[in-house]
């Protein structure tokens, strides 16, 4: 579907468990992160989607595999890319990788939803179309 989009990702003190490891669940975290700036990148930000369309995005489902750990203070690079379109919903695939070795992948669906009722809501023709592209 989409081109791959990846965005860099420094590991912090934070992110990191008492084993100096990333936490199992930030990488969801570096996910979102990723995603948010794939639809920066294409000129939406989520705010002005919820003012503007009614729109918020949300995750309805995700599926990851652990393969290698991050630790603190290294380069990562997060990448999305959709890879199934459909009216209300989106599926990504997601890699955090360092250098050429994955440390994590995962499956994402995420659901549109009308921000008011939070029923779902079709995509706006627009901003599916450029998901398409």
């Amino acid at each position: 579907m989409t081109e791959l989009f990846q965005w860099p990702i420094r590991v912090y003190y934070e992110d990191t468990d008492a084993g100096g490891v990333v936490f199992y669940a930030n990488y969801l975290r570096f996910f979102e992160r990723a995603r948010t700036e794939m639809l920066r990148q294409l000129g939406y930000e989520q705010d002005e989607l919820i003012a503007t369309e009614n729109i918020i995005f949300v995750v309805r489902s995700v599926k990851v595999d652990y393969l290698s750990p991050a630790r603190f203070n290294e380069y990562l690079q997060v990448s999305a890319e959709i890879v199934k379109v459909k009216p209300v919903s989106l599926l990504f695939k997601q890699v955090v990788s360092r250098a050429d070795t994955v440390l994590c992948a995962g499956e994402i669906r995420i659901g549109c939803l009308a921000a008011d009722t939070l029923k779902p809501k079709v995509i706006p023709s627009e901003l599916l179309g450029k998901l398409k592209s």
